[in-house]
């Protein structure tokens, strides 16, 4: 299962800019927005820095997401440092798959990764663990014209998708009791007006809840979005795993990464001029394309998202175990994984333990111990 693909306006950057860091450590700060309360014990900090340096591989180059966003913010504003945390920022190129191969072999040692991404990679014998999840809300929707009231109205008609039709979107239109052999799926790319304008005879269109919506709002174009998690269909949002081995040997830094990047999450979503700060930092890592307004309305509405679903019983960023044996369920249902991946199977491929570290109930503690 790949991870989404979003156009943005950013210049597409080669494969090969994976091996390329963006140092963070002693980046310092941006005067007026770093947080000063930075004195750690001599112990944990010397902890830290025996972890060497953390390559963080984004999901999809440096756009203004929910995973992405808030680890620029870290960087820039020196929490990391604060933390003594030595991170490179590595871009991603969309394509789940090898960012879980890169978190397994060590050339990555954190990494956007979904739960259902990372069960999937498991059962296939790639050794990554998720260490933190936001939301078991997910980005994946399905977009149709006004004039589609109710799913079933879809049997028989064309449904466009970037590959393939995400689980959640597929088990949300099944659900809903459209005959699912009856559709027409096809291939298309990434200019979501090929919706309205109907092409390809298109009645509906997958596409990210912080995107392609977002986009043809602007463009004044109409559509009914379909979103999974309003009818009980299992996914994550923000979702975060590690290199095992990493994780075995320098917790500490596991937890201060988690940290760091969760400060920076409330900083960048305090206020809209820290949003517009945040994002300038993504954009100066990415060019003169960087589309800063898009990106801040996909950052507010993956937020939003977030903050609309909240993890039951889990400080923001817990790992919610039944939503892991739901996703576990539907990806049985589709025949994603074997059946010989059972849900308590999978539950022991998450560690909940470096989130609850970090919390004091539901305050993140800031500075660490």
């Amino acid at each position: 299962m790949q991870h989404r693909l979003i156009t943005t306006g950013l210049a597409t950057l080669a494969a090969a800019v994976l091996t390329l860091g963006l140092a963070a450590c002693g980046s310092g700060s941006d005067s007026g927005s770093k947080d000063t309360g930075s004195a750690i014990s001599s112990k944990r900090c010397a902890e830290n820095k025996a972890a060497g340096t953390i390559a963080y591989l984004s999901g999809y180059q440096f756009q203004s997401s929910a995973s992405i966003l808030e680890y620029i913010a870290a960087s820039k504003l020196g929490y990391f440092s604060d933390l003594c945390l030595d991170v490179q920022l590595k871009p991603g190129t969309g394509d789940t798959a090898q960012n879980t191969k890169l978190l397994a072999s060590g050339q990555a040692t954190v990494s956007a990764i979904a739960q259902q991404d990372l069960i999937q990679a498991r059962a296939n014998g790639i050794d990554i663990e998720g260490i933190s999840s936001y939301s078991n809300a997910g980005l994946d929707i399905l977009m149709t014209n006004p004039d589609i009231t109710d799913l079933k109205q879809l049997d028989g008609q064309v449904v466009g998708h970037k590959g393939y039709v995400p689980a959640a979107v597929e088990a949300m239109m099944v659900k809903e009791g459209v005959d699912w052999d009856s559709l027409k799926l096809v291939k298309e790319g990434y200019d979501p007006t090929v919706l309205p304008r109907k092409q390809d005879g298109l009645a509906a269109l997958t596409g990210f809840v912080s995107n392609e919506p977002n986009q043809l709002a602007a463009a004044g174009d109409k559509v009914t979005v379909w979103q999974p998690v309003k009818y009980g269909i299992p996914s994550s949002l923000g979702a975060m795993a590690v290199n095992p081995a990493f994780a075995k040997a320098h917790p500490t830094a596991v937890q201060d990464v988690l940290r760091a990047a969760i400060h920076a999450y409330d900083y960048c979503s305090s206020s809209d001029a820290h949003v517009q700060q945040c994002v300038g930092y993504a954009a100066d890592l990415s060019g003169a394309t960087y589309d800063k307004k898009l990106n801040a309305t996909i950052w507010k509405t993956e937020t939003t998202v977030a903050k609309d679903n909240p993890t039951p019983g889990q400080p923001f960023g817990g790992i919610d175990e039944n939503n892991v044996s739901s996703l576990v369920d539907m990806l049985h249902q589709f025949s994603i994984i074997p059946a010989s991946v059972t849900s308590a199977k999978a539950a022991g491929w998450f560690d909940n333990s470096f989130v609850t570290a970090i919390y004091d109930g539901d305050k993140l503690i800031w500075p660490a111990p």
